[in-house]
């Protein structure tokens, strides 16, 4: 790597390079503990790993956040690639390694710890691991849990998470003295944006106070709603799920006169499941998700669509993301104050039932009789177990992360980006939410496949790709990037 300069906060290095190359690089112990002692990595001597050539990781190595380019375009953005290095910074007999689960629950949780105890364990001989019970309170208000390799090796069965999980309950200061007071020096955090949030004040604390400790996250959300990753594990567990209610929903409404069958899916502020399930499913007439307005009365809205939907095929399927439409709920609600959850997201008004009662209200109307099943299988989706495409992903997060933690690495999440799996400083992964692209070809995709109107006006879209542009100008200009020529773009 020719670095041409480089600065540097204390959640992320920035390093550029020739040809407008910029690595956002995650911190290291040895940016505020200087002359670290350094051990060979206990994987030269593990027979499982004796015949992989070239398994270490080149220090040097990164991975581009963007695959597609013009040839002209400048090399972009990079983040330090995830895998073992030559050194590590721990002494195996000296790790005492902690892991802890906040937020919802979310398939796969399980698994993720199960591979985390058992890398340590396995590769690099470490037997001193704690589970947090309950969250970030559990730092300081419950008891922990000695995990061995023998007590989770068959917890990815199970869905939830044996550790227990909770909203809320971050305080720094108590947090930060448990984990100083225990002796621990490695802390493997679990949870969606807000828990990362947690995770890098906590690595703030911990640099202020100048401990030898490295503090990784995990992202995890159901949603699918981070951003800069690929995707988060559980997400295909919960699509797969989805298809199975959106399957039965199909059946109730064909097998009725004028049959409708409506569910809801999980989606708070991003409608990836809602997305991705409609698409896989092909029964699905409608599908609503948060960043798609629709409006229900008149012409070429949705109450129309249903009529029309159902007088051609005399039934129709609607899938709908749990934050779709708080708009048009909120506008008709009494309260004009949002509450939230202890995580501080807002409470949503069930879209579902609203417009269950919406559909049979127009119904009833227009004297045209319908049978509308409802279906909510949020919870459900939740709490199974992970399918094995999201177990082989829990595993080398796991790995990854376990990786990085024993090179000295902290401050950091582990995630895959382009099908590689990366280190990313925590302020990237809090920065914003992860949301479905209307003016993508992804949604055309969805649209062509359900033969649904946008239920948008040409003025709204106008702006949806105004906004859209806007972002990747200043996307551009945060990474020194020139305004796009319209040389074509390699194929």
């Amino acid at each position: 790597m020719a670095a041409g300069g480089g600065e540097s906060n204390c959640q992320m290095k920035i390093v550029k390079g020739d040809f407008g190359y910029v690595l956002e690089d995650v911190p290291h112990l040895t940016d505020y503990i200087p002359d670290l002692p350094t051990y060979p990595n206990p994987l030269r001597s593990n027979p499982a790993y004796s015949v992989v050539k070239q398994y270490f990781v080149d220090m040097e190595d990164t991975v581009p956040q963007k695959v597609v380019v013009h040839l002209d375009s400048p090399r972009g953005v990079h983040f330090r690639r995830a895998g073992p290095r030559q050194k590590v910074y721990f002494n195996s007999d000296d790790v005492h390694a902690c892991i802890v689960t906040c937020g919802g629950l979310c398939p796969g949780l399980n698994t993720v710890i199960r591979e985390i105890v058992h890398s340590l364990d396995y590769m690099y001989g470490v037997n001193k691991v704690l589970g947090i019970d309950g969250g970030y309170r559990g730092f300081y208000a419950k008891n922990t849990i000695n995990l061995t390799p023998k007590l989770v090796n068959d917890i990815h069965k199970r869905g939830g998470t044996i550790l227990g999980t909770s909203r809320g309950g971050h305080d720094t200061t108590k947090i930060v003295d448990s984990i100083q007071d225990r002796g621990i020096n490695q802390v493997y955090i679990i949870g969606g944006d807000g828990t990362q949030k947690g995770a890098a004040v906590i690595y703030e604390e911990v640099r202020r106070r100048g401990l030898r400790v490295s503090v990784a996250g995990i992202p995890k959300t159901i949603d699918n709603d981070i951003p800069v990753i690929d995707k988060s594990f559980g997400f295909d567990t919960a699509v797969e799920e989805a298809q199975r209610a959106i399957n039965a929903a199909h059946v109730e409404a064909e097998s009725a006169e004028n049959g409708i069958g409506l569910v809801k899916l999980m989606g708070r502020y991003s409608g990836f499941i809602a997305m991705y399930a409609t698409l896989a499913s092909r029964d699905v007439d409608c599908c609503l998700i948060p960043e798609s307005p629709f409006y229900l009365e008149g012409q070429g809205g949705l109450l129309e669509f249903v009529e029309k939907r159902l007088k051609e095929n005399g039934h129709m399927v609607i899938v709908i993301a749990e934050g779709a439409g708080q708009e048009l709920l909120a506008a008709e609600s009494s309260s004009s104050k949002a509450e939230s959850d202890a995580s501080g997201n807002k409470l949503l008004q069930d879209v579902g039932m609203w417009l269950s009662q919406k559909i049979k209200d127009y119904s009833k109307q227009r004297k045209f009789p319908i049978t509308l099943k409802y279906i909510d299988p949020t919870y459900m989706i939740r709490a199974i177990p992970s399918n094995a495409s999201d177990n082989v992903y829990c595993t080398l997060l796991a790995q990854s992360t376990v990786h990085g933690a024993m090179a000295g690495f902290t401050g950091f999440t582990c995630g895959l980006v382009n099908g590689r799996h990366t280190y990313i400083p925590f302020n990237r992964i809090t920065e914003r939410q992860n949301k479905v692209v209307i003016t993508d070809r992804m949604w055309a995709r969805l649209l062509s496949s359900t033969n649904q109107p946008s239920f948008l006006c040409p003025k709204e879209v106008e702006k949806v790709k105004e906004e859209e542009k806007l972002k990747e100008q200043l996307l551009g200009a945060a990474n020194g990037k020139t305004p796009a020529s319209k040389t074509p773009a390699l194929k």
